[in-house]
């Protein structure tokens, strides 16, 4: 199902699949946006990607899953919680036919926000010492 075009933008990204992964792919962008507002968002690696001082999280529409990638952090921080979906080291896949757990995603993105602020202030706490 992914395309192999090279993607500028979000919204070309997410208009090369059919309508129902657009949806899912929509709500995951908007909860990402709403979690994260301050995040810039760009093309990365070709998917959607999220950055806020640093990574924070990337997303992609495979044939049977979308590939969540919150870095190693955000998937060893919610491992108890991701015990229904198939983990690695930095991604999660959430199964195609199935709701994208929208609370999760929420507390996942929300965690990775206070991690890179967090990061970056001990970062600008040093150069300031």
């Amino acid at each position: 199902m992914r395309m192999k075009k090279i993607h500028k933008r979000v919204d070309d990204y997410i208009a090369d699949f059919p309508s129902e992964v657009q949806k899912t792919l929509r709500t995951i962008r908007a909860t990402v946006r709403k979690a994260a507002p301050k995040a810039e968002e760009s093309i990365s690696y070709g998917m959607p990607a999220y950055k806020l001082d640093g990574p924070l999280v990337y997303f992609a529409a495979y044939k049977n899953h979308i590939g969540f990638y919150p870095t190693s952090s955000g998937v060893r921080e919610f491992k108890s919680h991701l015990s229904k979906y198939k983990t690695s080291k930095g991604a999660i896949q959430f199964p195609i036919d199935q709701p994208a757990p929208i609370g999760l995603i929420t507390k996942i993105v929300k965690c990775r926000v206070k991690e890179n602020l967090a990061k970056a202030a001990k970062k600008k706490n040093k150069k300031t010492q």
